[in-house]
C-alpha cells in the first residue's frame, strides 16, 4: 500500500502523530550515522561503483545514480541495514544517504523498522517489479488476438501505450502473412494526438479548445488537415468507438484504432490497423469493418492487459 506524499507532510506537522516519532526516530538516526562516518575510512572494495562506461555526452543525475545503487544494494543484501553501514559501502555521503532512505520509505519502496534503526527493501519495490514482468507477459498474451485479425483481414495490427500526457509508444506489432506489409519498429514513440489513435485520446482529454489548437498546430501532417476536420474526426470517433486517419500520419497509408481501457476506464492503451489504402478496394465499406472489428479486438484486449 502506498504512502499519499501530501498526507504525509500533512500528519508529520502534528507534533502528535506517529509519522512524527518515526521521523524523529529516523532524524536521530540521522545524527547517528553521520557520527559513525567520522573517523571512518571508506570500505575499500565497496559492493558497488558506478560504472565509467557511459558516452561522454549523456547526463547523469547523481542523486538517481545513487538511489539506484541503494535500491540494488539492499536487493542484493536481503537483510535490513543501518544508514551508516549502507553509505560506507556504497561511498555515499551519510547525510545525503540518510534523505534518499527517508524519501525511499515515504514513497514505500524501503521498509524502516524504528526498533533497529534499520532498512530493508519493501513490498512497493517487490510490487513494482512483479507489476513491470507481468505487464510484458500480459502484452504476449495480446499477441494471438492481435495475430488473428492481422491474418483475417491482411493488415498489420499495432497496440500502442499511452505515456505521460503527450506521447504513445508503440509496444506490440502483428503482420499477416502476405508478401506486402508495414513494418513499424517498437519502441517507436510518436505526439499522442497522432494518427487514429490520437483522434481516441482527445475525446478523454478534456483540454481546452485553446491548449488543443496549440498542440495541433505543433504536429507535422503528411499532408493538410485543418483543425476544424480534426475535431470533427474526434467527435465521430467518441460516436462510433473506433476512430480513422486517412493518410494524415503517412501519406497513403490508412490507419483505423479502437480504445483499450484500463479498470478505471481510462484509456491505456489502443489496438490499430496499419495499411496501404491502394492495396484495398470498396475502402468505405472495409473501414467500417475494421473498425467494428477493432472495437471488439480492444474489448477482448482489456480481459487480457488489466
Amino acid at each position: 500500500m502506498g504512502i499519499d506524499v501530501a498526507a504525509l507532510r500533512s500528519l508529520s506537522a502534528h507534533p502528535s502523530s506517529p509519522l512524527t516519532k518515526q521521523r524523529e526516530i529516523m532524524e536521530s538516526e540521522e545524527t547517528e550515522s553521520n557520527a559513525a562516518m567520522v573517523g571512518r575510512p571508506a570500505a575499500t572494495q565497496p559492493l558497488e561503483k558506478p560504472s565509467n562506461k557511459r558516452p561522454a555526452s549523456s547526463v547523469i543525475v547523481k542523486p538517481v545514480v545513487n538511489t539506484v545503487r541503494i535500491l540494488r544494494y539492499l536487493a542484493h543484501k536481503g537483510a535490513p541495514e543501518r544508514a551508516a553501514d549502507i553509505a560506507r559501502h556504497l561511498e555515499i555521503n551519510p547525510s545525503t544517504c540518510f534523505n534518499i532512505l527517508r524519501t525511499l520509505v515515504a514513497e514505500d519502496v524501503v521498509d524502516f523498522n524504528p526498533l533497529s534503526k534499520t532498512y530493508a527493501a519493501g513490498l512497493g519495490l517487490a510490487r513494482l517489479a512483479e507489476q513491470l514482468v507481468t505487464q510484458g507477459q500480459r502484452v504476449q498474451m495480446a499477441l494471438p488476438l492481435m495475430r488473428e485479425i492481422a491474418m483475417e483481414h491482411g493488415i498489420t495490427v499495432t497496440l500502442w501505450r499511452r505515456m505521460g500526457n503527450d506521447r504513445i509508444v508503440l509496444v506490440s506489432s502483428e503482420s499477416s502473412p502476405t508478401d506486402l506489409h508495414i513494418y513499424m519498429p517498437l519502441g517507436q514513440r510518436l505526439p499522442i494526438l497522432m494518427g487514429a489513435s490520437g483522434r481516441l485520446f482527445v475525446g478523454r482529454m478534456q483540454l481546452a479548445e485553446e491548449d488543443l489548437r496549440g498542440e495541433f498546430a505543433s504536429i507535422r501532417w503528411a499532408r493538410p488537415l485543418s483543425f476544424e476536420h480534426y475535431l470533427k474526426e474526434v467527435n465521430r470517433a467518441q460516436r462510433l468507438g473506433w476512430a480513422v486517419d486517412d493518410g494524415y500520419f503517412s501519406d497513403g497509408v490508412l490507419t483505423i484504432a479502437a480504445p483499450v481501457c484500463d479498470a478505471t476506464g481510462n484509456i491505456a492503451y489502443t489496438v490499430s490497423a496499419v495499411m496501404i489504402r491502394s492495396q484495398h478496394g470498396d475502402t468505405e465499406r472495409r473501414i467500417q469493418t475494421l473498425g467494428e472489428s477493432l472495437r471488439d479486438l480492444g474489448h477482448r484486449l482489456e480481459a487480457v492487459l488489466f
